[in-house]
């Protein structure tokens, strides 16, 4: 068990609220044209409400979550779990010392929101198949009803995973003014092929099971086996192969919770892998209702935001909220390029984004179950309002060092370099130092890119936006000339590809400032010489078996690549070290006196076009690829 799991951390006992929401006499008017006459809402609290009522921050499910996301309902009930205990709480990811937490139970849900379970005013029996199609603005529309009806007219945040992402995306296009964060996790712009045909098989299989009679099953059993196999099918979409591998490969045993089940060819229940599908199968069926599921999948499946407004661009031009998006490495239902795109038609539409790639290895579910550095990032990215302190932060396990330490003078001279009101790309970012220097100086935009998550975390915690990614992948989802300058300090020797991070800076930003250590030195060169091993020191502190540079190159060596790739120097200042690295400069012998080189560039006029290749690099990134 988790610190944050203990009860000192716990919210406790929770209880679910049936809230009746006043509707006009037409009743809920929805996107298919139809209307609900009376609408209920499932929803649970924790945390007090602000004076302000500002520290509001709304959580939206996935589809079979419910309203209960923390505590339980019966302090020594173990079946009622809470489906984000480990976020929510005192202490945690969503601090619920600082925050009121809001979640509801989904429009078409089955714990407590009007759905296909509930009583018709019109017959006095459950809805079942006359229960109207539902979509996500539906939901979200819902949802700002039960906040007007709290008295909560605008909240911090608005959080969700999987198809609460989407929902999250709609809250942001839909009612922009009322949120001043959103958290979208583990979820796209709309579902990939293999996402719907999975959907697909599971309705099928509801829709075959001779007890769901057209969806008006409420006076029988209902379509338990359907429902059991739709789960089943379900499943296998949130477990990574590997997480499969791990934990069941190709085991045998029974499984939990009972003797062997059956399976469908009438043999008996024999892999770990079938037992525990067959476990999930016969679980669900005790919580969930199967029209509501067809409801939610099909409100999921329909869901398209670039269809719907033309392009992502256009979806998001409304956005006023900051916005971080998190992809998990192992989803494969929700896989991570689908969120890259999210973050590219974000930043395509001028807005403020971050980006973040989390290891993951059990899969899609990995953020309700393997939340280390998704809770630091939660923290960290929620506003704080008010005048109470910050929620306190944790530092994140694992390196978190910059790679050199830029001295106060090349951050005055990057500064001067920074026209005012300008967007700057800092790349290699480190802790989002010189952004912030850059922010309070210069009145600057900016967007840091670095891999390392304990970066992330910090730069975030700073009030920055940063796009967690290699570098040496390039820029992909930066679009074309998005910012003023691209900044790379103290990056370029550790890079393995330096000739294409420059020609990507050109590409999204119309000038780059770019700092690095001069090996050309002399005092580095008399080491060498003098002693026949390599230098440490100054500029280049590490030992040759514990440096990240893995480029050791002087200032005629850039300055030759710039011609050779059509890069204009545009400005360039020397950092000399000591008497005589001073007087070298002086004396224009800047190769030999320069400890650090600070250069302003641009694409040559006539110059090679951003994506041309110099031979020496091609073929140095051509061995690089091949290693």
């Amino acid at each position: 068990m988790s610190p944050d799991s203990t009860s000192a951390h716990s919210v406790g006992v929770a209880q679910t609220r049936i809230a009746k929401i006043d509707l006009p006499p037409e009743g809920l008017r929805l996107e298919c044209g139809r209307s609900l006459p009376e609408l209920r809402v499932a929803y649970e609290t924790y945390g007090e409400l602000a004076p302000a009522r500002d520290n509001a921050v709304f959580l939206c499910h996935a589809l079979s979550g419910s309203a209960h996301v923390a505590g339980r309902h019966e302090p020594d009930d173990p079946d009622d779990p809470a489906w984000w205990d480990e976020m929510v709480g005192p202490g945690k990811g969503i601090d619920t010392r600082y925050y009121h937490v809001v979640c509801a139970n989904i429009l078409g849900g089955c714990k407590g929101t009007t759905g296909p379970s509930s009583t018709n005013p019109a017959t006095g029996r459950p809805y079942g198949s006359a229960f109207p199609p539902i979509t996500v603005g539906d939901i979200v529309d819902v949802d700002r009803l039960l906040l007007q009806h709290l008295g909560i007219e605008r909240v911090a945040a608005i959080v969700g995973g999987s198809f609460g992402g989407m929902q999250v995306l709609e809250w942001a296009i839909r009612y922009p003014a009322m949120m001043d964060r959103c958290i979208c996790i583990a979820s796209a712009a709309s579902l990939s092929a293999q996402a719907l045909a999975f959907d697909i098989v599971g309705r099928t299989a509801i829709a075959s099971d001779p007890a769901w009679r057209e969806g008006d099953y409420y006076d029988g059993d209902g379509p338990v086996r359907g429902l059991a196999q739709a789960r089943r099918i379900g499943h296998i979409t949130y477990l990574s192969p590997e997480m499969m591998r791990r934990k069941f490969g190709r085991e045998r045993g029974e499984e939990p919770g009972g003797p062997p089940e059956a399976d469908a060819a009438g043999g008996r229940a024999q892999f770990q892998v079938e037992s525990y599908l067959n476990y999930q199968g016969r679980k669900f069926v005790r919580r969930f209702d199967a029209n509501s599921y067809l409801q939610i999948t099909r409100a999921m499946d329909d869901y398209d935001v670039a269809e719907r407004h033309g392009s992502l661009a256009a979806a998001f031009d409304a956005v006023r909220a900051r916005v971080i998006i998190v992809a998990l490495s192992d989803d494969w239902l929700f896989p991570p390029e689908q969120s890259v795109e999210l973050a590219y038609g974000m930043l395509a539409a001028g807005k403020r984004v971050s980006y973040c790639h989390l290891h993951a290895p059990h899969g899609h579910d990995a953020f309700l179950v393997d939340i280390e550095h998704l809770s630091e990032v939660i923290r960290a990215f929620l506003p704080w309002i008010g005048d109470r302190p910050r929620p306190p932060r944790a530092r994140p396990a694992g390196p978190a060092r910059r790679l050199g330490v830029a001295s106060r003078t090349e951050y005055d001279i990057v500064a001067r370099m920074v026209r005012p009101g300008s967007r700057v790309l800092d790349l290699g970012c480190g802790n989002g130092a010189l952004l912030t220097r850059l922010a309070e100086e210069r009145d600057i935009v900016g967007l840091g890119v670095d891999i390392d998550i304990g970066h992330v975390v910090e730069v975030i915690d700073r009030g920055h936006d940063i796009f967690q990614a290699d570098i040496d992948g390039g820029l992909a989802m930066i679009p074309d000339g998005a910012y003023d300058y691209a900044v790379l300090s103290e990056t370029l020797q550790v890079v393995r590809k330096p000739c294409l991070v420059l020609r990507e800076m050109l590409r999204v930003a119309r000038e780059g400032i770019v700092t690095f250590p001069n090996f050309g030195q002399w005092i580095h060169r008399a080491r060498l010489g003098l002693r026949g091993r390599m230098p440490k020191g100054g500029a280049l502190p590490f030992e040759w078996h514990d440096t990240p540079n893995i480029h050791l190159f002087t200032l005629r060596d850039f300055l030759a690549l710039c011609r050779a790739d059509g890069i204009a120097i545009r400005d360039m200042v020397c950092i000399a070290e000591g008497m005589v690295g001073r007087l070298l400069v002086g004396m224009r012998r800047r190769n030999l006196g320069a400890d650090r080189v600070i250069v302003k560039i641009a694409r040559a006029a006539g110059g090679a076009p951003p994506d041309a290749r110099h031979g020496a690099c091609r073929a140095a990134e051509a061995r690089e690829d091949r290693k």
